[in-house]
């Protein structure tokens, strides 16, 4: 099927800010740092490398009853792997009534997406759509597209460690006077997953996804100054939760603006 066949629009403005709304809520919700209803990775992925200075921050909007993502999911494992982008995949719910329900899927992603489209005002929603640091967005399987975008991407100002020790997360912000306030957020993140598709579009089809967001947490906000966080993260044995996605985002959950500063580091 057509990238098109797989293009929403946005519901009237007071639907609209309803599902905004609702998008705080769902990507707060207490206990999404665990794993929840993911297979297991059915291959060893290979250690994670931290990225520490990223140029740009990429999430793909993907779906595995989605016929046209596949190229995208393959895509973004070559994203992946690379030291200068961090590069997560957001699996979305809305293609499920197609006949296969995504074991990867989050309605808060679906709603992410749907904010993204009516902050750039053009209500284009679709799978795989990528956007790059905030605002940027293309088809996520048009390689050209994403080469140029990068190309011209001035890397985010804000400087984001992360340290994992014993189970504990820290965080650093560094001080960036002048710069827009927004939020800081956590994502437990799984480097690879494997499913087996068993109906839809994609039947039979085994798909690796890459950097999976599994759950969000909202560290706090910024407004330019230092901050210092620290958190655990409640693993379960056979979670595939490897990693820890942070970035700094202008705007809120609900009006999400450009990424400020991100980096991704493996889990000890």
């Amino acid at each position: 099927m057509s990238v098109t066949a797989f293009a929403l629009r946005l519901p009237a403005p007071s639907a609209c800010a309803a599902a905004l709304a609702l998008l705080a809520l769902t990507l707060a919700l207490p206990g999404t740092a665990r794993a929840q209803e993911a297979p297991a990775p059915a291959e060893k992925a290979a250690p994670v490398k931290p990225v520490t200075a990223p140029k740009a921050m990429i999430e793909l909007f993907t779906s595995q009853g989605c016929s046209s993502c596949p190229p995208a999911d393959q895509l973004m494992g070559e994203l992946a792997a690379r030291s200068d982008v961090i590069a997560l995949t957001l699996a979305v719910d809305y293609w499920d009534y197609l006949g296969w329900k995504d074991t990867l899927a989050k309605h808060g992603h679906s709603l992410r997406q749907k904010a993204y489209a009516h902050m750039r005002g053009d209500g284009k929603m679709f799978t795989p759509q990528a956007v790059v640091n905030g605002h940027a967005m293309m088809i996520g399987s048009d390689r050209a597209a994403l080469d140029r975008t990068l190309a011209a991407t001035t890397p985010p100002p804000v400087p984001v460690s992360v340290a994992s020790v014993d189970g504990t997360v820290r965080v650093h912000i560094a001080a960036v006077p002048g710069v827009a306030k927004g939020e800081i957020w956590l994502c437990p993140v799984a480097s690879r997953m494997d499913v087996e598709i068993g109906r839809g579009e994609n039947e039979g089809a085994k798909v690796a996804y890459h950097n999976v967001v599994r759950g969000w947490i909202r560290l706090g906000s910024w407004d330019g100054t230092e901050a210092r966080f620290e958190t655990r993260l409640n693993r379960q044995p056979g979670d595939a939760v490897d990693a820890v996605a942070v970035f700094v985002q202008s705007g809120s959950s609900t009006e999400p603006g450009a990424i400020l500063g991100a980096a991704l580091q493996p889990l000890d």
